[in-house]
């Protein structure tokens, strides 16, 4: 049987940051099964129209939620936003789900790698994979965007310093912080037509911005002259994955596989642009903005978990089909973090 979609135009939106941590696990969930398949592939298996039913009881997400909700529970349990209060918590959650019997997602080998330091004891700047951008420094970030209270440098700071734990590179560290920025807007009423714009005028303001209270000596890298340069590439080449954004959307939608466009997502600035590009093709159809995230040849399940987030943070619960929140995996859990922090 079909989902059954809310009419649309939508309601006011209500329940927005449950709306978003919903919403990115059921991308994760639908685009779980499509990762590392061509588009022939899934097409031949789901039909043109892509994945659009959650399968399994529950329906199982991947290490993208699995982080997400690591990232948020770090955030819940900090009693104040502060590098001292939150790099403990962010490094005891990381490293208890790397070790967890349920990290059997196909994880990625960064994250898996740093969180082996980081156990250690390792300084953070140290145990991070200096030279990744994968997406694993953004797929996880949501949490930061929905935390009620946040002014703006502090979502920077946190957003860069969840990702700068096994992410190290500048591209990592912007791309996060614009994801989390998109989420944050979203939930504040910002129109989803108007994100390009916002997060291009973000990343020329902060264009040269190091955030040494938060990062530390992180920039100290072979071939670097300075902070204000290390985090200025990390800006440009977001910059530049918001072109390709531009250009995709100025095409018609022709049914082109998205990863053709704005690139695979397999590093944090296409897994933004990606999603971003399927999410505002499919404005006021979440389901279908989810299938063609997960119809795509690149990441797909980060694809469609970052599309989810920002869809369910423009319209809340009522993005998503009546049934789907009691059969997601880690329900509990994302529900309890999302009523936290429900405007």
């Amino acid at each position: 049987m079909m989902a059954t979609m809310i009419d649309t135009p939508f309601r006011a939106p209500s329940r927005r940051a449950t709306g978003s941590l919903l919403g990115l696990a059921y991308g994760d969930a639908l685009g779980r099964p499509t990762e590392f398949l061509t588009v022939a592939e899934i097409e031949r298996r789901y039909g043109p129209a892509g994945p659009r039913e959650l399968t399994g009881d529950p329906a199982l997400v991947t290490d993208d939620t699995q982080m997400a909700l690591a990232v948020g529970w770090a955030l819940y349990d900090a009693p104040t936003a502060t590098p001292a209060d939150l790099e403990p918590r962010l490094r005891d959650r990381f490293v208890a789900w790397s070790v967890s019997p349920e990290n059997n997602r196909a994880p990625g080998m960064t994250c898996l790698r740093a969180c082996a330091e980081l156990a250690r004891g390792t300084r953070w700047q140290q145990a991070t994979v200096a030279g990744s951008k994968g997406c694993g420094a953004n797929m996880r970030v949501t949490p930061v965007g929905l935390v009620t209270g946040y002014d703006l440098d502090t979502l920077a700071g946190v957003a860069q310093l969840q990702a700068g734990l096994t992410h190290g590179h500048p591209t990592g560290l912007a791309a996060s912080e614009l994801t989390g920025y998109a989420v944050r807007v979203l939930c504040d009423g910002a129109g989803l037509a108007d994100l390009p714009g916002l997060l291009r005028d973000r990343a020329r303001q902060q264009h040269r911005v190091y955030r040494a209270d938060w990062l530390g000596d992180l920039w100290q890298q072979p071939g670097v002259d300075s902070p204000a340069d290390f985090i200025a590439r990390g800006w440009d080449e977001c910059l530049t994955a918001l072109d390709r954004l531009d250009a995709a959307l100025a095409r018609p939608a022709d049914g082109t596989d998205p990863c053709l466009l704005t690139g695979e997502g397999w590093i944090a600035e296409e897994a933004l642009a990606t999603a971003l590009l399927c999410a505002l093709r499919h404005p006021d159809d979440p389901v279908t903005a989810l299938a063609r995230a997960a119809t795509t040849a690149g990441d797909s399940d980060s694809i469609a978990a970052l599309a989810g987030a920002f869809l369910g943070a423009a319209h809340g619960t009522a993005a998503w089909p009546a049934g789907w929140a009691t059969r997601i995996e880690y329900a509990d859990q994302l529900t309890t973090l999302g009523h936290t922090w429900d405007r």
